[in-house]
Formats: structure tokens, C-alpha cells, sequence
């Protein structure tokens, strides 16, 4: 591929910024349902907050995010490299790499989450003091889980998609250098997510409901094929089977999730996870499909919050755990600290970047922007 002028995709600046609300939505959440998090509310929600997060995400130790979110996020993730390694020298984009994600890793990881263990450790019963008295044990062992004994969150929390995608982007330069990129054909709507599948056999790390390796496919089929011309329009003409496809796994997984979750290296958990995938593939290519019929338009508006998407990101979970530790404890119907929790999780990260992170040099470094 030569270098030249990028060729802008709105609907892919449309949808991290949907997407990025959609974790937002998640991790606030996360908060009610009966799943362990950083806080809990004293009343739990078994119905219909839970039907929500099993929506967008699927209960898995040690960290939780979507049956396709996250997924999403690296397969967009995976265009952009094809567009950045396209007008940038390898040592550019590495360079680039490391400052725009490796710089709020490190950050996070010091700064945004001890608050965020010193709560968790608070609220479950596991340290009892002031956070000034807690940081120094900050450093006692690693974060692993939810509830575990270790403190240092080495991934930065919510953060370790900025890790996995660090690592993803370094080594996989030479990969995308050496390899030239494939014709996107209509087989690979079938076989994709046949490939997908198969990376569950090869178990690594599970992390926001995947496997790495999962991720990393993701990752890799974004650059090669969903970059590709030919990939809309293929696209297009095979919707009217992708989405029943993506609706009927989505009953099929929420029901038999709430209903008779299967036992672990069963028949029933290999059909399952068989169910998820194609849940997963199905709707991200649902998602494409909606963004390039109706998002295929900038404004002002995007403009705006394109650029607000990584700080959002950054700032989110450490204001929605902050905002629960204050309510968590308050007799409030969960409805009237649902809505709290949104309205002011949201205000604050929006007032933060609006008034303070978008207009300090550092701040904006730290949170991912460009100078």
C-alpha cells in the first residue's frame, strides 16, 4: 500500500462514539446487577438492568465488557491501523502507539485506580482507613480479580483494553508489513466467525468476557478485511440474513444464560459458546451495516465528541465508582440512583474534559489527545 491521503469513514468515528457511551451505560450497570464490581448498591436489580448487561456484556472473571463491545472496539481498531500504518513510517506509528496509548495506561494505572481499589477494598470489608493510608498498599501484590487480595492494577482497571491493543499494534507491525491484505469475500461471513470459534479451543487469558487470542483475530481481521472496499458492499447485500441471525442468538443466549447457565467443558457449554460467537460476529457486522447506511456524515458534533471519546474513556469508570461509593448506601429506589448515577457520572466526565483536560497540554497527553 502506498502512502496518501487518508479517506475518512465517518461511520466509524459514528460508532466508537456510540460505542464508547455503550460502555459507559455498561460500567453504571454494572453497579445494580448481582454481578461483583469495584461498588455494589446495597439492592441489586435481578430483572431488568440485568437483561441489559447480559445485552452488552456477559459475566466473566476477572473483568467484564461486551459479548461484542469490546470485540467491536478491536475490530475497528484493527481499520485504523490500516489507515495509520498507511501514512506513517513503522517507527512513527510504534511511536505513536506508545504515546497516545501507552501514556494513559500509565496514568490510570497510578493516578485513577487506586481510588478505584481503595473503594473496592473499602466497601468489601477489606481495608478499613483513610485513602492517604491506603496507598502506600497500593503496591502489595497485583490486581488479579474482583475481590482479590492484590492492589496494584498493572492493566489500569478498565484500562486493559489500551494495554491489549499496545501489545497488539507492536507486534503485529510486521505482520501487516510483510502480508499483503486479502480481497474481502462473502465466504468469510461464514468463515470468520468459524476462525472465531476455533480461538476458544486456545485458552490464554480471559479478560471482558474473550480470550485474548479472540481479540487479537478481531484485531487482525479488522486490519485485513473489514478495511477492504470491498467489504461494505458485501456487506450490504447479505443483511437480510445477518440480522434474524444477530436477533435470534441474542434470545438464544440472554434465556439460556438466565435460565440454566451450562456446565464448564460440557456439550452444552462448547454449543453455547458456538451461540455467543456467532451473537458477537453477527452484530458487530449489524452495527457496520447501520453505520454506513445512516452515519456516513460529520458535523460539528462528531468532531467534538470523536475527540472526547478516548478522555471519556480514560475518565469513565473512576467517576461512575467514585459517584457509587457516595449513593451506594442511601435507601433511594434503584430507579431514582440509576438515574443519579448517570446524570452526574456523565456531567462530571463531561465538565472535566469541556473545561479542564481539552484545554492543558498535559492533560491532553495523559489522556490520549493530540497535542
Amino acid at each position: 500500500m502506498g502512502r496518501g491521503k487518508r479517506v475518512r469513514y465517518y461511520d466509524y468515528d459514528w460508532i466508537k462514539v456510540i460505542a464508547t457511551l455503550g460502555v459507559f451505560l455498561y460500567h453504571c450497570s454494572m453497579f445494580f446487577n448481582p454481578f461483583p464490581w469495584h461498588v455494589k448498591n446495597n439492592e441489586v436489580d435481578t430483572n431488568g438492568i440485568l437483561v441489559f448487561s447480559l445485552f452488552l456484556g456477559v459475566w466473566l472473571m476477572p473483568l467484564f465488557l461486551g459479548v461484542w463491545l469490546m470485540p467491536l472496539f478491536f475490530a475497528i481498531s484493527g481499520i485504523s491501523v490500516t489507515y495509520s500504518l498507511n501514512n506513517r513510517s513503522t517507527s512513527n506509528f510504534i511511536k505513536e502507539r506508545l504515546v497516545r496509548l501507552g501514556v494513559p495506561l500509565l496514568f490510570g494505572m497510578f493516578i485513577l485506580s487506586p481510588p478505584q481499589v481503595y473503594i473496592e477494598r473499602v466497601t468489601n470489608y477489606q481495608f478499613s482507613g483513610s485513602f492517604i493510608n491506603f496507598i502506600p498498599h497500593y503496591f502489595d501484590g497485583l490486581y488479579l480479580d474482583i475481590g482479590g487480595r492484590g492492589n496494584f492494577a498493572f492493566s489500569g482497571l478498565h484500562l486493559w483494553y489500551l494495554l491489549v491493543l499496545l501489545v497488539y499494534s507492536i507486534i503485529s507491525v510486521p505482520l501487516f508489513k510483510t502480508i499483503a491484505r486479502r480481497k474481502f469475500r462473502k465466504s468469510l461471513f461464514v468463515l470468520l466467525p468459524f476462525l472465531l470459534f476455533l480461538s476458544g479451543v486456545i485458552e490464554t487469558m480471559g479478560i471482558g468476557g474473550w480470550d485474548i487470542i479472540f481479540y487479537f483475530m478481531t484485531f487482525i481481521f479488522g486490519y485485513y478485511f473489514l478495511s477492504s472496499p470491498e467489504f461494505k458492499p458485501a456487506l450490504v447485500s447479505s443483511f437480510k440474513w445477518i440480522l434474524p441471525i444477530a436477533l435470534s442468538t441474542s434470545v438464544i443466549y440472554i434465556v439460556w444464560f438466565m435460565i440454566a447457565f451450562p456446565k464448564e467443558n460440557s456439550i452444552q457449554d462448547i454449543i453455547f459458546y458456538a451461540v455467543k460467537t456467532v451473537n458477537c460476529w453477527s452484530w458487530i457486522l449489524v452495527i457496520f451495516y447501520l453505520g454506513n447506511k445512516y452515519l456516513t456524515f460529520s458535523n460539528n458534533f462528531l468532531k467534538y465528541t470523536s475527540e472526547a471519546s478516548m478522555p471519556f474513556y480514560v475518565l469513565h469508570q473512576p467517576i461512575i465508582v467514585a459517584v457509587g461509593y457516595f449513593i451506594y448506601e442511601l435507601s433511594w429506589p434503584i430507579a431514582i440512583k440509576a438515574f443519579v448515577l448517570i446524570t452526574t457520572s456523565f456531567i462530571l466526565i463531561m465538565l472535566l474534559y469541556h473545561f479542564v483536560i481539552r484545554n492543558v497540554e498535559l492533560l491532553r497527553l495523559l489522556f490520549g489527545l493530540k497535542g
